[in-house]
């Protein structure tokens, strides 16, 4: 994503103040950085962070201008000379992220909706009850339900079904998709820093982006990226009361069955198959064609062409032998 549709965004900040508002001593050069990206997606002038060892493959090819990391990772990154080590690097990270994306924590309601203007959208068959927000693009021959709500930005492609009762916020959609009743899709991701006195809340400037050909079942929950984006690759079906955590991606053709939950960070390959109420833990990586059996609890990382089940999933081979 080039621009971010959602949240407005300070041309640049000085590294002085970028230094300043994570407690560190401000520096002599007062270079200008351009936004605050993930490893990934970072440019040359951008400032990204590494809080995760897992990641370090991705530093090695990332473009950005400075690293936010975490004193402990010093001797692992003695390599690398654009670092600034912090004490607590997602703290650091909102209060950057603050600092570039003033309205960042802000999730509240959209009041630019309204009812749509028929003539704007000729092709396009609402139910009733159906408000759209500003700049709100749909699709020739899709289909909106009652009571559903489409907020300011949010891009939906050709040809899509939206359900009844279904809010979509910060999000991108693809063409053929469909979105049954009651979900809601591109909220905030459950983001914070627990306090004794008060939660603070970590701010989500991602989106949600659901690609071509997905169908996503009733009552899910799927929430947007806090620094990245959360995805849903093309051809992927996912059923009823799933929840797919902030920076979540999902790969090409996988069936995800009901009440299945992603913790936050985690990546699924293609082809992946989910059994009912299986957990897949943060930060993980799931290979392709791989299969999880209902009610199973991933906790590790799981290679191609996997077959898992239980708490902690293991082999299936070996989980029924043990439980003959």
């Amino acid at each position: 994503m080039k621009t971010n549709l959602f949240f407005k965004k300070k041309n640049y900040i000085h590294l002085y103040d970028i230094l300043k508002v994570i407690g560190l001593k401000p520096s002599q050069k007062n270079e200008k950085i351009n936004d605050l990206r993930d490893l990934i997606s970072a440019k040359k002038n951008d400032i990204s962070f590494i809080n995760n060892m897992k990641y370090l493959e991705q530093l090695k090819h990332s473009k950005a201008k400075y690293i936010i990391t975490n004193k402990k990772f010093l001797n692992n990154l003695k390599n690398f000379n654009n670092l600034i080590p912090v004490d607590n690097v997602l703290k650091s990270v909102s209060d950057i992220t603050n600092l570039f994306y003033p309205d960042s924590l802000d999730d509240a309601v959209d009041f630019n909706v309204k009812p749509p203007i028929i003539k704007k959208y000729p092709k396009i068959k609402f139910g009733k009850n159906v408000l759209i927000g500003k700049d709100v693009k749909i699709g020739k021959q899709s289909i909106i339900g009652h009571n559903t709500i489409i907020e300011s930005n949010v891009i939906i492609g050709s040809n899509c079904i939206i359900g009844n009762n279904v809010l979509i916020k910060n999000s991108i959609i693809g063409k053929n998709v469909r979105i049954l009743d009651g979900s809601v899709i591109g909220k905030k991701g459950f983001g914070f820093f627990p306090n004794y006195l008060s939660n603070n809340r970590y701010p989500h400037i991602g989106i949600v982006m659901i690609d071509d050909n997905v169908e996503i079942g009733c009552n899910n929950t799927i929430d947007r990226g806090s620094i990245s984006n959360t995805e849903i690759g093309k051809n992927t079906y996912l059923d009823n009361q799933i929840h797919v955590a902030h920076n979540v991606k999902i790969g090409k053709n996988c069936i995800i069955t009901g009440q299945v939950g992603f913790a936050g960070s985690s990546t699924i390959g293609n082809g992946v198959q989910i059994g009912g109420q299986a957990g897949i833990s943060g930060h993980l990586k799931i290979g392709n064609n791989v299969k999880i059996g209902g009610g199973s609890g991933v906790v590790k990382n799981l290679p191609d062409n996997s077959k898992v089940m239980g708490y902690p999933a293991k082999d299936i081979r070996k989980f029924l032998k043990e439980n003959k």
